[in-house]
């Protein structure tokens, strides 16, 4: 792989320094520098929105099979190096070598799977209401489609993006996270020797509050597509209000997963590690609130503490490894100011709640678990983004169901029974965009629309043929024929 790291920046075609770099620090081993990675100054980002409005139109007349060939090429290599640069990415984010090879392996799913949505591009006819008149609906790009991508998953949430984005016909404009800068070069890069034509991809890595905002405020913008926190999506909101660019927004979360009285004890302790704790619970779909029926209760927790107690937590690149270490400094600070929280709020630690000093000088959280809590404190309602689940106990379907609702989010929620009438009655009242039973309330498919209510999300669905929805615009044809 060619590795860019001080000219990482990819402009009209060709990688470019910028106007600073920022060091990578690697999560597991903090006396480990990645490299020092490219910053893009705003006239830079300017002339990535140039190049990309140039580019666009080319792009989208180019021929079916020829977009399909560039995408499934991405895809493919994605899939053919998940090995090399799984272990590039849990390097830089601290997710055990298994799910950084597993994310990269996803990603050339989505590329894949949006080759093939590619060929299936077709239009509709209507009857008109007047004779002889005849009625054509067919898509179009939107244009020119600024992508802003979170850390956490820094190559599966961005492919979901891109992917659609060229399939359907626009130009992209990608400013991945600070934090993982190595994965974003190496996508860049596959990408680049794709065959895509010179300026409808372009790689700007740089801050939020220069190259983000620069992006969302541009009226040369045509579509803004961001995951991240729920106040930076308000900011993103507001900036692109004014030149009505639309706007697809991925915000926070604070999901829910019912443990029912008949539930199978070993299923509920495998959805409640995988969920809670799996990526350090760096997820916008781990279950944070645990929210368990009296009957279950005790047997539960003594089952759960014990699986925990077993958790390897390591070095990301180390065998055995079930939970590598949280992102950066920032992050572990604000986990522990969460543990420390839900003790002044009266919750009982049975597992975890500090930073682990190990061989490697990382930033090591144990996984933990409080009981006892209430739903309306903080630390149950708001996202934690770290290693660390609170149990609620409640009397009844009825109240867990109200509980797991009463929530500003609604990405995920999750119950694990044996009752076919419990799963129905959840599904059908659970007020998020995703639903699980008898499994994690992380995990989803790249082919199905992916998505939240409330404040989790704002605009249409991403993957799957819902993505069709944001990245192009329809038109209708009305002709009478000679």
């Amino acid at each position: 792989m060619t590795q860019h790291s001080e000219s990482a920046l990819y402009i009209g075609g060709e990688w470019h320094q910028g106007s600073g770099t920022v060091a990578n620090i690697n999560p597991s081993n903090i006396q480990e520098s990645l490299g020092n990675y490219a910053q893009a100054s705003k006239t830079q980002v300017q002339q990535a929105i140039a190049c990309a409005r140039e580019a666009q139109p080319k792009w989208e007349k180019t021929p079916l099979e020829q977009k399909q060939k560039v995408l499934q090429t991405i895809g493919d290599e994605l899939i053919a190096r998940c090995d090399e640069l799984g272990r590039l990415l849990s390097l830089e984010e601290g997710k055990p070598f298994a799910e950084g090879r597993g994310e990269v392996y996803r990603a050339g799913q989505f590329f894949q799977y949006y080759a093939a949505e590619v060929l299936r591009q077709m239009g509709e006819t209507a009857e008109s209401v007047r004779p002889g008149v005849q009625v054509e609906v067919t898509r179009e790009a939107v244009g020119v489609v600024a992508i802003i991508s979170p850390w956490n998953f820094p190559t599966a949430t961005a492919s979901w993006k891109i992917a659609p984005a060229l399939a359907f016909g626009n130009s992209v404009i990608w400013k991945p996270a600070n934090l993982t800068p190595a994965s974003a070069v190496a996508l860049a890069d596959i990408i680049h020797r794709s065959g895509l034509p010179a300026g409808a991809f372009n790689l700007v890595l740089g801050s939020g509050s220069n190259v983000g905002d620069s992006l969302i405020h541009s009226p040369n913008i045509d579509a803004v597509s961001f995951t991240g926190s729920v106040d930076v999506g308000r900011k993103v909101a507001a900036a692109t209000a004014p030149n009505f660019v639309r706007c697809q927004l991925e915000m926070g979360s604070k999901n829910a997963l019912v443990i029912a009285d008949d539930a199978d004890l070993q299923v509920a302790v495998d959805a409640t590690i995988a969920g809670s704790f799996s990526g350090a619970g760096q997820k916008c779909t781990a279950s944070s609130r645990l929210i368990v029926m009296d009957g279950i209760h005790d047997a539960y927790v003594d089952a759960l503490t014990q699986r925990i107690a077993q958790l390897k937590v390591g070095h990301a690149l180390e065998e055995g490894v079930f939970m590598g270490p949280v992102v950066d400094e920032k992050q572990l600070e604000s986990n522990l100011r969460w543990v420390t929280r839900a003790k002044e709020l009266g919750g009982e630690l049975v597992a975890g709640g500090e930073r682990i000093s190990l061989e490697h000088d990382g930033y090591y959280m144990a996984p933990t678990l409080f009981i006892n809590t209430e739903n309306s404190w903080d630390v149950n309602q708001e996202e934690l983004f770290a290693p660390m689940a609170c149990v609620q106990r409640v009397g009844s379907l009825e109240e867990a169901i109200a509980q797991a609702n009463d929530t500003r989010f609604g990405l995920t929620a999750g119950i694990v029974t044996t009752s076919l009438r419990s799963s129905a009655m959840f599904k059908q009242q659970a007020q998020t965009g995703c639903v699980m039973v008898n499994l994690p309330t992380a995990g989803t498919d790249y082919h199905v629309p992916f998505g939240g209510r409330k404040e989790s999300s704002f605009g249409p669905r991403e993957q799957g043929q819902y993505a069709r929805d944001f990245y192009t615009v329809v038109k209708t044809a009305y002709q009478r024929p000679y």
